[in-house]
């Protein structure tokens, strides 16, 4: 039986429009490479089931809603390839992306886990009389570590590629932590641990999408307040938890930059400010 190079996981909870845009984005060179895609359906989700077999992925279903970790670890156990690569359902890769990661992995075979660049795409944002002036990043999980390779601390799981064999070596990923809260990052602090080194591949970028209807100010800022709350969470599993009061000047920062800037995305960074300070109150 002939191998298979990698198996692309994408774990998805009702998002099949994302979703749909994900796995056409990468179709041509998965077949090329005669790779595999496995969805993970994080709960019930019959349309984007659908969707996925539509696109010829092989479907895993969980029984119920029970977190990204989960999801990845049943898309683990499912895949059959040597590399494990992990997306996020609102990716679009072009295709260089999965060329890129294959051959790092060929080329460094001393390194085991790979991940690449993570860019903002904002489909038309809907922000109001406001706009974003650019002096800090987008309101979306996005990675830029340079335009050359290079071993980073960590990678995030919209673009992490991982050797099957050191899946196996180093264990699963915690289900105990929620989504935003450390929950690829835990892993790679246990394969740092063990000797391990991650590698930024500076080729192997992709997308990392929001539609108009998910870009307007209020959509972004409930986002980042989640985030708020599970960054702080993460922070105290690493037993690193700044002051309350350095959090408050944090909040003040982000409203000072909304009146000198005339920057929605202070509101977006004072609602992510809100959310750590709403944790720490233990609310």
């Amino acid at each position: 039986m002939e191998s298979i190079p990698a198996t692309i996981v994408v774990p998805t909870r009702n998002r099949a429009d994302y979703l749909d845009v994900a796995l056409a984005s990468f179709a041509a060179p998965v077949a090329a490479a005669g790779a595999e895609v496995v969805v993970v359906l994080d709960g019930p989700d019959a349309v984007s089931a659908a969707v996925a077999e539509r696109h010829g992925a092989r479907v895993v279903a969980l029984p119920r809603t029970a977190g990204p970790n989960a999801a990845r670890n049943a898309g683990v156990a499912a895949a059959r390839g040597e590399l494990v690569i992990f997306v996020d359902d609102d990716v679009a890769a072009p295709p260089t992306w999965l060329p890129a990661l294959l051959s790092a992995a060929a080329t460094t075979p001393e390194r085991d886990v790979f991940g690449g660049p993570i860019r903002a795409r904002i489909e038309r944002a809907h922000v109001g009389l406001l706009g974003f002036c650019g002096r800090d990043k987008p309101p979306l999980t996005t990675l830029d570590a340079g335009p050359a390779d290079r071993d980073v601390e960590v990678v995030w799981s919209a673009n992490l590629a991982i050797r099957r064999a050191t899946l196996a070596s180093v264990g699963g990923f915690d289900e105990a932590i929620a989504v935003g809260a450390g929950d690829e990052e835990e892993w790679q602090e246990r394969y740092r641990a063990s000797g391990g080194q991650v590698r930024y591949v500076a080729a192997a970028g992709l997308d990392h999408r929001r539609t108009r209807e998910d870009a307007s100010l209020r959509a972004f800022m409930r986002a980042a307040h989640h985030r708020g709350r599970a960054g702080r969470r993460n922070d105290a599993r690493k037993g690193a938890v700044p002051p309350l009061s350095a959090e408050l000047r944090v909040l003040a920062g982000c409203l000072w930059h909304v009146v000198r800037r005339r920057c929605a995305n202070g509101f977006v960074m004072a609602a992510h400010a809100t959310g750590r300070i709403r944790e720490a109150l233990g609310r």
